[in-house]
């Protein structure tokens, strides 16, 4: 068994440093190594079931964690909170965009009822770019600590910050990762069901972005041929009207996204 990596904090923290034992560790006098910064964000319930001055309340003490843990978050919303009928969902999330274009963050407290999740993804992550966090509602009623430090992580990684790094890395401590720059890439294919004999495969490729630390990753995925196990999208020609013949692909995709992220 390899030992784990020490991890690095930020220094304004009361531990800098933390050994992950057996995989878990908590937040406890820890900051963020570094916390993203939100100028504007809003709040959506689809809740019917919640008092209807939780919202308030729960991001309140949301946007506290997140604060207090490193991130600089403005403590007035961009729009006032809405409460929205779950039946109504794409509707009120294009409404949020059409008011608050430049919307940075938006907090969805989910239906009662559960299935509206991937709609919600699709809408705001593929269709109008927003960035979402949703968090059901039982846990926000009870307004715990915990919770809200675990969403505040996801949080901050979602807006562009970092959580943690490893030390190693940052001291230039590992061969051949930090000896020069380093893209760490992860590919998988996942299939349909079986028994659905049309719907396609999903390959998807994420690599590092930042260098050394190694530690912000963005996604690609790609459609394909039923239960192709080989991704078909890594690399491909295709005929640009203006160009002719044009590389592309989702490793170029993100070889140009790397290079613009870091100079490198």
């Amino acid at each position: 068994v390899l030992p784990p990596p020490m991890l690095k904090y930020h220094d304004s923290g009361r531990e800098k440093m933390v050994n992950p034992r057996l995989g878990q560790w908590n937040m406890i006098d820890k900051k963020m190594i570094n916390g993203a910064r939100v100028a504007s964000w809003t709040c959506v319930s689809f809740s019917t079931r919640i008092d209807r001055y939780l919202p308030e309340e729960f991001c309140k003490q949301l946007t506290g964690m997140c604060v207090s843990k490193g991130m600089e978050i403005n403590p007035k919303p961009a729009i006032p909170f809405i409460s929205c009928q779950p039946q109504r969902i794409e509707e009120a999330l294009r409404d949020i965009h059409e008011r608050a274009p430049t919307l940075q963050l938006l907090i969805v407290i989910l239906p009662d009822v559960t299935g509206s999740y991937g709609k919600i993804k699709r809408v705001c992550e593929t269709e109008l770019g927003i960035i979402s966090q949703c968090c059901q509602p039982n846990q926000v009623r009870k307004l715990s600590k915990q919770y809200m430090e675990n969403v505040a992580l996801k949080i901050n990684v979602k807006t562009g910050g970092r959580n943690t790094v490893l030390d190693d890395a940052i001291r230039r401590r590992i061969p051949l990762i930090t000896d020069r720059a380093t893209i760490i890439m992860g590919a998988d294919v996942t299939h349909p069901q079986a028994g659905e004999d049309s719907s396609p495969s999903i390959a998807a490729v994420v690599a590092s972005m930042d260098w050394p630390e190694i530690t912000k990753y963005r996604g690609l995925v790609s459609a394909q041929a039923h239960r192709e196990e080989i991704i078909q999208d890594l690399y491909k020609l295709v005929q640009d009207p203006q160009r002719g013949l044009v590389h592309s692909g989702l490793i170029r995709e993100h070889l140009i996204a790397f290079r613009r992220a870091t100079n490198q």
